[in-house]
């Protein structure tokens, strides 16, 4: 009983992690540092993340194609889609966001869609990365 796990504990050693490590070659000082140097083009993730197909990454949305319906305000869960009316559009809070993509089945013109950017942690939950306009 005892050495019945002997064999899937060596197996485990044996095989490659599941998970990515932190995509820099040196682990930084800051890495809220490190990121803001990858946006701006000083720095480079090394190597690149691949997202598989179907991920829901952050939110892509179509001004031009939008006809302000507001079906996806009504099934939002958490309430992350503001209407605004002087435009007639909307404005997604990804801070609120769940990703669970109802706003994207429920559009009639598709002009929602999950994109497959990740690096959306951000100190401010208001700041323009997190709004989708």
């Amino acid at each position: 009983m005892k050495f019945s796990m002997i064999p899937q504990v060596l197996s485990q050693m044996l095989k490659k992690p599941f998970t990515n490590k932190f995509p820099a070659k040196y682990i930084p000082s800051s890495v809220t540092g490190y990121l803001k140097d990858v946006q701006s083009g000083k720095a480079k993730m090394i190597p690149p993340v691949e997202t598989p197909e179907g991920f829901r990454g952050k939110i892509k949305y179509d001004r031009d194609t939008c006809i302000g319906c507001k079906l996806c305000i009504k099934v939002c869960p958490t309430d992350a889609i503001e209407f605004i009316p002087e435009t007639k559009k909307i404005r997604i809070y990804l801070s609120r966001c769940c990703f669970c993509s109802q706003c994207n089945d429920i559009c009639p013109k598709n002009c929602l869609s999950m994109g497959d950017e990740f690096l959306l942690a951000d100190t401010d939950k208001y700041s323009s990365d997190l709004i989708v306009e």
